[in-house]
């Protein structure tokens, strides 16, 4: 005999497996160019947000602040992670959620079985992939045969999340950011692809320096520079850190030797030569000028004294990440895609 309570479960179960097999075509957050000029400022406030709300008084337990509730979560990771780990599976509890996590020894994407089979399978038991990997055709992959959202924890080309985490961070320290100058000293990778894109969507000026063997990816910041146009921001790239950070509001760097890359360490090391941000380079910048890096941070990009001084967002943007995920998951899972 089914009780109440069983029939009640069962109805749920049917309802949410109904549900996920009409959602055909779910919305996927690949990068930032998947987000219009207003979704990306909504989904930044309302990471904003939750940042206030957990700071002053914690999450409540009810059914509308666990959107996730009886909801799994696949944490994909062909990468390891300190900040991206911790953060997705402490915002999917947060909502409600269960998060799944899966190594590089749990599953091997596109090794044992292609990413389209993954992606069919295990989009089929949960209700979203949160996914870090190796090259963007992976997480392509995985959303073209995906039936749930699809959310990018890193891929070679973009880092949405960070992206997000970045523009919480300079409007937290600056509270209006339309017309400042956002200054990018370092490698051409995926954080400097969203991070600036982001950027010149919101109206923040963008001034980039990397060394002539690491140029940017010039289609991708065809749509920067489109992006900017309509925002009324610029956009200006050069090999020179001088000339990129003068006037900025905010300096940002990164490694400049990502996982994959340690054979090329030396040679890399030789072509940074001078990329390091000290005091003496941000003495070029405005008199209340930020510093920003997504982490882990090597003492050959930045000084101590620049890193660990007052005016430093390091750790603020850090913690942000788990606000950029709550808002995330809640905006792609929760309501579909749908951002207001």
């Amino acid at each position: 005999m089914i009780n109440s309570r069983s029939f009640r479960f069962l109805t749920g179960i049917r309802s949410f497996s109904s549900s996920s097999s009409v959602m055909s075509s779910p919305r996927h957050l690949l990068s930032i160019s998947d987000l219009s000029p207003a979704e990306l400022e909504r989904v930044v406030d309302r990471a904003g947000e939750y940042r206030e709300l957990i700071k002053s008084k914690g999450l409540s337990s009810t059914a509308e602040n666990l959107p996730l509730l009886g909801h799994t979560v696949a944490l994909m990771f062909s990468k390891r992670s300190t900040r991206t780990r911790v953060s997705s599976e402490v915002a999917v509890n947060y909502l409600g959620g269960h998060p799944m996590f899966l190594g590089k020894d749990d599953i091997q994407l596109g090794v044992n079985e292609s990413l389209y089979d993954t992606g069919r399978v295990i989009s089929s038991m949960t209700s979203c992939m949160v996914a870090r990997v190796g090259p963007h055709s992976d997480i392509a992959g995985l959303a073209a045969a995906s039936s749930v959202p699809v959310i990018n924890a890193l891929c070679d080309s973009y880092h949405p999340l960070q992206a997000i985490a970045d523009m919480l961070t300079i409007k937290i320290a600056f509270k209006s950011v339309k017309g400042l100058k956002f200054a990018w000293v370092g490698d051409a990778n995926n954080v400097l692809n969203d991070s600036t894109h982001a950027c010149a969507k919101l109206g923040i000026n963008v001034s980039i320096a990397t060394p002539e063997m690491y140029p940017v990816d010039e289609a991708h910041f065809n749509k920067v520079k489109a992006s900017a146009a309509i925002s009324g921001s610029t956009v200006e790239i050069s090999h020179d850190p001088k000339t990129a950070v003068r006037d900025a509001d905010v300096i940002v760097t990164d490694t400049w030797v990502s996982m994959g890359q340690e054979s090329e360490k030396q040679a890399r090391l030789a072509q940074f030569k001078g990329f390091k941000v000290t005091s003496e380079m941000a003495s070029e910048a405005s008199d209340e000028w930020k510093f920003m890096h997504c982490l882990p941070r090597k003492q050959e990009e930045v000084s101590d004294e620049v890193f660990y001084s007052d005016r430093s967002l390091v750790f603020d943007e850090a913690e942000n990440r788990l606000y950029a995920m709550l808002a995330a998951l809640e905006a792609f899972v929760a309501k579909k895609g749908v951002i207001m």
